[in-house]
């Protein structure tokens, strides 16, 4: 029997309009799921007392036939977005305490919408990381296991406790940010789909900011039908994000036709590196043969700059979280350390509040911002990721889409990365060019695992294109039939 935490968003939608259970139903339903596997630690902070309150607001509204597109669904926000009276702490002591007097934009589109808020999820501290250990509320856990080993994975990073929240059915969707594939690789290695809009799609003002010119907010869904409403309900022109993109939102949902006949799909060679495993291989060449049989056209293109973008992208984004943190200081908000002077007190309070991976980036970013070094690091990073958005303008001009892996193995053990620094940041090789272009990304769960642990196809498409992105995602999403569900769900 279908319970209704396996209700996808627009099943459980369809559901609360046909009167089949209320809003209340089924956000206890899922305050039940969350006691259960409370050990994934995939939220950092519960609001149950919310959640029935707004579901009872949802029931009163849905009776009156005035439902917003999210009305009386229960979703997990990622501890980076401000929610009014809400503790928000970005995964970092530093925030300790800190209640915003305001919400961000994002949250409020979705509140407006009608969702309900289960709590705030777990993340990478400051959005710093690819595995969900870095924060200081404890990594969350995958609710996957590989098969015959009862280890703990990581269920990728940032976005790692929204991730889990949804493939554990603790969540019905949960958003996400992505700055070089927080979104996507965490879709992933947790077998749901997650999408990165295009860079200025979403308002960014009210996020807790990383690196300001690649953040974007998305949603983290079961499906691509799921993502497409959520996304609908969270996208929008906003006048206080400067970067917000003053476009009209397309009806995502009604994109869904699964009819991609005529469309050329690009294959990257750059993406299929000596030493890429046979398994990620064989994905991607089945990914590409479902396309070829659902009409499209596969051909391969060249973004040659490739190659470059990862210690691009590990240039510019720690020279924004430089500047960006350097507002956390003890004096107004969060945590404070006393000290004997004001330097001490900054120093104390920054040495205590952030952790290890924070002030590496910190002070990776700071270097290459520094007088003598910024020509040689940060103006070439700069000049070089133009050259990769050019590879791609290039690229679309033979393409409607490009299709890659998401991430380069699936979700791997606890601890079995933090030492290397190195290792953890080649977990999104595949993810961070799209970021550095600014483009729309969409991870789509495409199978299993020789360990039964599921791997992602990435889709990346046409600035402001998200439709044709989801469209072929869809039809990617039929071909590949994935209906397994996590040891722990």
């Amino acid at each position: 029997m279908t319970t209704l935490t396996d209700l996808t968003l627009a099943q459980a939608r369809d559901g609360l309009r046909n009167k089949d259970f209320t809003a209340r139903e089924l956000t206890e339903s899922y305050i039940a799921a969350m006691d259960k596997h409370r050990d994934l630690n995939a939220y950092i902070t519960e609001t149950p007392e919310l959640a029935l309150a707004q579901a009872a607001e949802s029931d009163a509204r849905l009776a009156r036939g005035d439902a917003g597109a999210m009305e009386g669904l229960p979703i997990g926000m990622k501890d980076l977005f401000c929610t009014e009276g809400v503790l928000t702490t970005a995964g970092s002591h530093i925030l300790d305490g800190f209640k915003p007097p305001y919400e961000s934009t994002v949250s409020a589109r979705l509140k407006q919408a009608g969702a309900v808020l289960l709590g705030k999820t777990n993340l990478d501290e400051f959005a710093m990381g690819s595995s969900n250990e870095t924060s200081y509320y404890g990594a969350s856990k995958n609710p996957w296991k590989a098969t015959g080993d009862d280890r703990d994975l990581v269920p990728g990073g940032s976005s790692g406790g929204s991730a889990a929240a949804v493939a554990a059915r603790i969540a019905i969707a949960a958003t996400g940010t992505d700055t070089g594939g927080s979104i996507r690789q965490p879709a992933a290695y947790c077998g749901i789909t997650g999408i990165k809009p295009t860079y200025g799609r979403c308002s960014r003002w009210g996020i807790i900011a990383y690196a300001s010119s690649l953040d974007q907010a998305g949603p983290m869904t079961r499906d691509v039908r799921d993502a497409a409403i959520m996304l609908g309900a969270m996208s929008g022109y906003d006048p206080k994000d400067s970067t917000s993109a003053n476009l009209p939102v397309p009806d995502f949902e009604a994109a869904l036709t699964g009819n991609i006949k005529g469309l050329r799909i690009g294959l990257p060679k750059e993406y299929r590196p000596e030493g890429l495993s046979p398994e990620i291989a064989a994905l991607w060449d089945r990914g590409a043969q479902w396309l070829k049989d659902a009409g499209a056209e596969v051909v391969e293109i060249s973004l040659p700059h490739t190659k470059y973008a990862l210690a691009t992208y590990y240039v510019i984004a720690p020279a924004e979280c430089s500047s960006n943190l350097a507002r956390y200081d003890g004096v107004r908000f969060g945590l404070r350390v006393e000290g004997s002077s004001l330097d001490e007190m900054y120093m104390k309070t920054r040495a205590a509040g952030f952790g290890t991976e924070v002030q590496r980036r910190i002070m990776m970013g700071t270097y290459v911002l520094s007088a003598g070094y910024y020509d040689a690091y940060y103006l070439k990073a700069q000049k070089v990721r133009a050259l990769i958005a050019q590879d791609f303008r290039q690229a679309f001009e033979q393409v409607d889409v490009i299709l890659a892996p998401t991430a380069p193995t699936p979700a791997f053990g606890m601890g079995e990365n933090m030492a290397d620094p190195i290792t953890m940041y080649l977990n999104d090789v595949f993810t961070v060019p799209t970021s550095l272009a600014g483009l729309p990304g969409l991870s789509v769960p495409a199978g299993l695992s020789a360990t039964g642990l599921p791997l992602g196809l990435q889709l990346i498409g046409k600035p402001f294109d998200e439709e044709t992105v989801l469209r072929v995602g869809g039809v990617i999403e039929d071909a590949a039939g994935f209906t397994a569900k996590p040891t722990l769900a």
